[in-house]
């Protein structure tokens, strides 16, 4: 019998990996609903 294995789907993402959230969705992916919203925080301290 063959055995199934089962992948679990973890993040693969290190602090500092911003190359995949600039990546725009296609249109098919938006139709699909296969797209995550993703806002972007940035701290500026200014003396």
């Amino acid at each position: 019998m063959r055995r199934k294995r089962r992948r679990h789907n973890k993040p693969k993402v290190a602090p500092g990996m911003t190359d995949f959230l600039e990546k725009e969705a296609t249109r098919k992916e938006i139709r699909r609903g296969k797209f995550t919203r993703v806002t972007r925080l940035s701290y500026d301290e200014t003396d």
